[in-house]
């Protein structure tokens, strides 16, 4: 089941948001949460929905819905007097977006440039699995606006494949890839590794077929065994292997391997891109800490220093949005020591983000430690960056908590 929302302060009804100082002035994202999948995969504790656990709510609606909270979000944005921008990036993800006719995903994408207008040369993703689109699919959403597909590939190894609950047939991905490229878009891979039972050469067949479709852009992530979901009860009841640590660290040292070599350059913990040019751009604005409007089922949003997410179900979403009322079911304002404690959290994990000079100063002086323990790279330092190593980014977590001064001195010795 998808995991349970934040605890916050209520959200009100009318959705106003009070723009804290010097906010406001950053760019603008869409994000659009697509909550329908064919099936749940065993892993996935994202808020998704298969047709019989939507209950009360059809699909065939989902797009008229998130019309509604786009006029309702413009309204917003006005009234409570955040600066009008147009938008950067728009990325729709899931779920699966492409359950939708690629016509919903086109008028959404109208829609949002009715309301904020898009900038010229704006990115515009969508998630899709392998088996959600074809030829005439991906033609429609070149035609409306989209410049880049990122398609769940996970794994070209069946075995992996059947443990993740993934139905797509691994030969369907070069298949799409190139769809996709003959319209011009980019073309970003998902890749996930650590999967119960997957070994080093499994995950080394999957590196090179992905390289292999040659895509512009590749993630990949090491999977985590969630609460709640059916893979975790599995290995909870000893039926599965947890993902082992060594293991999953000797897999990310292989994927930076092989990537670097294809070509590929890491600018994220987990993202690798041929050129910056191919980064993805709208994650990069969460990184940065970049406003966004997230429009959907649970889809979580963060303008002018609060930050709120919606109801998850859609029959619950659609509820509000007819009544024009706020979907969001919580909500935060971030002051400025959480704004600090994100930055860092954020922008380390991003190759030359964050500047050594944001630190405050007990921070700064842990970096030189950090460049003796081979986590963060000492010529970007000298420049003023501060970038991790391929340990680092091993250990990212624990390099931030020691930049956060939240290890106890005998640790961080």
């Amino acid at each position: 089941m998808p995991s349970a929302l934040p605890i916050a302060d209520p959200a009100p009804a009318d959705g106003l948001v009070e723009p804290a100082p010097g906010t406001g002035e950053v760019p603008f994202g869409v994000y659009v949460h697509v909550p329908f999948c064919r099936v749940r995969c065993g892993y996935c504790d994202f808020n998704t929905y298969t047709a019989s656990e939507l209950r009360g709510v059809r699909r065939d609606d989902y797009a008229g819905h998130a019309l509604r909270e786009i006029a309702f979000a413009d309204q917003v944005l006005e009234r409570s007097g955040v600066p009008r921008r147009p938008v950067s990036t728009v990325f729709f993800g899931g779920g699966t977006p492409t359950m939708l006719p690629a016509s919903d995903l086109a008028m959404i994408l109208r829609a949002i440039d009715d309301t904020w207008g898009i900038v010229p040369g704006a990115e515009v993703t969508t998630e899709a699995n392998p088996d959600s689109v074809d030829a005439d699919s991906i033609a429609t959403l070149q035609r409306a606006g989209f410049t880049r597909m990122s398609y769940g590939m996970q794994s070209a190894v069946p075995h992996v494949l059947a443990t993740l609950d993934r139905t797509h047939d691994p030969e369907r991905v070069p298949v799409v890839v190139d769809l996709a490229k003959q319209q011009g878009l980019d073309v970003s891979l998902d890749l996930i590794y650590s999967t119960p039972g997957e070994s080093l050469d499994d995950w080394r067949t999957s590196l090179d077929a992905a390289i292999a479709c040659a895509p512009d852009h590749v993630s990949a992530y090491s999977l985590i065994v969630e609460d709640g979901t059916a893979m975790g009860r599995a290995v909870s009841r000893g039926q599965l292997p947890a993902p082992d640590d060594d293991l999953a660290a000797d897999m990310y040292e292989l994927a930076d391997r092989v990537l670097r070599d294809a070509g590929y350059d890491w600018y994220e913990v987990s993202n690798w891109a041929r050129g910056p040019q191919h980064a993805s751009r709208h994650n990069l604005s969460y990184w940065k800490g970049h406003d966004w409007w997230g429009v959907g089922p649970g889809a979580h949003s963060a303008v002018a220093g609060t930050r709120w997410w919606n109801v998850k179900h859609p029959a619950a979403y659609a509820n509000r949005v007819l009544q024009d009322v706020s979907p969001a079911a919580g909500r935060e304002t971030l002051d400025a020591e959480t704004r600090y404690v994100e930055r860092v959290l954020l922008a380390a994990r991003v190759r030359g983000e964050l500047r050594i000079d944001e630190l405050r100063q007990e921070a700064r002086s842990r970096v030189a430690g950090l460049i003796a323990r081979g986590l963060v790279d000492g010529r970007a330092a000298l420049g003023g960056s501060l970038e991790l190593t391929l340990q680092g980014r091993l250990l990212a977590d624990a390099v931030v908590r020691d930049l956060l001064d939240e290890l106890p001195d005998e640790v961080r010795a």
